[in-house]
């Protein structure tokens, strides 16, 4: 696979948490990269210092997220001139108690707003300034990005496909602002929307907010629920499954925040009710492939990777 990066150089990996920085470890390492890995504190899994004490190519690096002036130094010191971000790291953290350096609180305040493209993107800026060349984070795992049509054994249905198509509408809107990637949707309702929280809170807390429809709970059962009269007078209670629609925003920096779906947020559908989730094919990641498609089968969940918009 031709790659973004020269296989001769080394590779800087700035890494979040969850799975995606460690196969974009073992993709660049199967490529022949030496990896220089800043890892931050507050996100990365400690299993990454495991990879490194095995691989003499990987060096790990700790840091914390506020030291912006310590990661720069870090990939100069190592002669790093192109690095990788890989992983999430919580929007939330900007409110957290983490102290940032001089660098990292000079960018903060120069900030119109905070939201993950302006934020990410004034720190590659920074990074590129002092010559480090920010890729794209899928440089290594294109074989991975979801390819366009139905994905699992079994097609949406004509109510899941109706949610999709609304979803689309919203969440187009949603990534046009940047507040996040996922709506969540039922009976060509929206029943949730991702911001600060992530996809898979966004996906439980519209799992719980239909579960107040049967226990009395807020809101009231007559958004989604008819009420007594109206059964009534025929009208057939609206289907309360949820179909998730996750999509990359309209000009998406494929630098960072790349949609992701892995195994870990179909078992958040699967606990929430849903049982469609549709993805923008080209610009979605599918961690665990094979095994995602397995288990959604097994429970019945529609997935399909609609075609690039943009």
């Amino acid at each position: 696979m031709a790659s973004a990066v020269d296989s001769t150089r080394k590779l800087g990996l700035i890494a979040g948490n969850g799975r995606f920085p460690f196969l974009l470890l073992d993709a660049a390492r199967a490529e022949g990269c030496v990896v220089v890995v800043a890892a931050i504190k507050e996100e990365t899994e400690p299993e990454i210092d495991a990879r490194a004490a095995a691989d003499s190519g990987i060096t790990v690096h700790w840091l914390s997220l506020g030291e912006l002036s310590k990661l720069i130094e870090t990939f100069q010191r190592a002669g790093v001139t192109r690095a990788v971000m890989a992983g999430q790291v919580k929007h939330k953290q900007i409110f957290s108690s983490i102290r940032p350096d001089w660098r990292l609180a000079k960018l903060l305040l120069n900030l119109r707003t905070r939201n993950t493209d302006v934020l990410l993107g004034a720190v590659a800026k920074v990074l590129g300034d002092e010559g480090i060349e920010l890729i794209s984070s899928t440089a290594f795992l294109e074989p991975l990005l979801a390819k366009e049509g139905v994905l699992t054994s079994r097609a949406p249905d004509e109510d899941e496909r109706k949610n999709i198509d609304y979803g689309l509408t919203v969440a187009t809107g949603l990534a046009g602002f940047d507040i996040g990637q996922t709506v969540v949707i039922a009976a060509q309702a929206c029943v949730a929307v991702e911001a600060m929280e992530g996809t898979d809170a966004a996906i439980e807390r519209a799992g719980n907010l239909m579960r107040t429809l049967d226990t009395g709970g807020e809101p009231e059962a007559s958004t989604l629920h008819p009420s007594d009269e109206d059964l009534s007078l025929g009208t057939p209670t609206l289907e309360r499954r949820l179909t998730v629609v996750k999509l990359p925003k309209p000009k998406q920096d494929m630098r960072f925040d790349v949609p992701v779906i892995g195994l870990r947020t179909l078992e958040t559908m699967i606990r929430a009710g849903a049982s469609c989730l549709a993805i923008e094919a080209e610009r979605t990641l599918l961690f665990d492939g094979s095994a995602l498609v397995r288990r959604a089968d097994e429970a019945g969940i529609a997935i399909v990777a609609v075609p690039r918009r943009y």
